[in-house]
């Protein structure tokens, strides 16, 4: 008996119907209270050795329909080791074609990254010496906004805040935290050490719990698009932002880093605030030596493909970096990620991995390393 069931953390998936496993039809549920979907995380039972084909029918619907060309599916059978699997656009459907090992199997739009492995990666990381960790207040679903503080404030030392997920559906954006962290707790790696002799990082791993357990794309519990809020955020539409916000002006910010996935292009890129009004050369120089460094620590990353820029001025000032760039006067950037494979590094069986992107997360210590220096805002002495 065919058995189609997202009734679990992160999960989103509605079935039309599952008689056929030949054809077994979709649909992806949009984010609450917002018309965002794309994300999809379900799993399908009783069919060990059998083929299916199922049919996302709303794909042609869907928030980034560019997100499908080139794309494939990941799958998993114990929710760690996740691969991908044959898929097709065509005539408005995404088609997901798979002959399952088990009777049980796992189809995500990417990796997941649940709020279950969230809290092992807060727990994990609170016991490290050099961290502390915090809870700066609530969601609207009641989950906790969880900050960890890596190393020690003081009147000399800079303050670095990297944030993720602010799109819930981005999970590789969770993915790269972990290696992030994994390596800055690291007491026996110099360059962190030498970081945090010089600076004090803040780190939200999640910022958004709510859509993210909701299964959501790009949404919050109250449908706010989070990467949209930081000019005026409040307490009831948009709580994470607020709260965040309110403590980086508590700590001040020399360096920020937003990190997020693209759906449609297939590279990992830099997105700097080229559009603020207070954008000049000097910070010009300092966003392109960022991003050719880290493309020549991890060839990963890539510096010719990525968004338009925009002149100077005509940038949308509620988007996280920008607001930060202008406020503060430091470097604050977007990352993009992709949920399809790499064009620059192709992978066949896992395409861009949860495993690359901990990498990547990784590598920016020695970005940042290298021009520790020039990290700082405008208002520091």
């Amino acid at each position: 008996m065919i058995q189609v069931s997202s009734a679990f953390d992160g999960g989103n998936i509605e079935c039309d119907t599952c008689d056929d496993p030949l054809d077994i039809q979709l649909r992806i549920r949009q984010d609450t209270n917002a018309e965002f979907f794309q994300w999809f995380y379900f799993r399908l039972s009783g069919m060990k050795g059998r083929d299916c084909v199922m049919r996302l029918k709303n794909a042609g619907d869907a928030s980034y329909v560019r997100g499908w060309e080139g794309y494939r599916a990941v799958a998993s059978y114990d929710r760690e080791d996740w691969f991908r699997i044959e898929t097709a656009y065509q005539d408005d459907e995404l088609i997901l074609t798979h002959k399952p090992e088990s009777n049980s199997v796992y189809y995500a739009y990417f990796a997941p990254y649940s709020m279950e492995r969230h809290a092992d990666l807060i727990a994990r990381s609170a016991l490290s010496p050099r961290v502390s960790q915090s809870v700066l207040g609530k969601t609207a679903d009641g989950q906790d906004v969880d900050l960890l503080t890596i190393g020690e404030t003081g009147r000399d030392k800079k303050s670095f805040w990297l944030i993720a997920r602010q799109h819930p559906g981005e999970t590789m954006a969770e993915w790269w935290m972990e290696g992030f962290l994994d390596r800055l707790r690291d007491p026996n790696d110099a360059v962190s050490n030498a970081l945090l002799d010089a600076a004090c990082f803040h780190v939200v791993p999640n910022m958004n719990p709510d859509g993210s357990r909701r299964g959501h794309l790009r949404t919050n519990a109250a449908g706010a698009n989070l990467n949209r809020e930081w000019q005026e955020p409040d307490m009831e539409r948009s709580p994470e932002v607020y709260l965040v916000r309110e403590k980086m002006r508590e700590t001040g910010v020399d360096f920020c880093l937003d990190v997020h996935g693209d759906e449609g292009l297939p590279h990992n890129f830099i997105v700097g605030a080229q559009g603020i009004p207070s954008w000049n050369a000097e910070k010009d120089r300092l966003l392109t030596d960022f991003k050719r460094s880290w493309q020549k620590i991890n060839p990963d990353f890539q510096t010719r493909h990525g968004y338009p820029i925009p002149k100077k001025g005509a940038g949308n000032m509620t988007l996280c970096v920008n607001h930060v760039s202008e406020y503060f006067g430091c470097l604050a950037m977007t990352l993009e990620m992709p949920f399809k494979d790499t064009a620059d590094r192709p992978d066949v069986k896992y395409g861009w991995s949860p495993e690359r992107a901990r990498k990547l997360g990784s590598s920016v210590l020695e970005v940042m390393f290298y021009l520790l220096d020039r990290l700082q805002s405008e208002n520091s002495n």
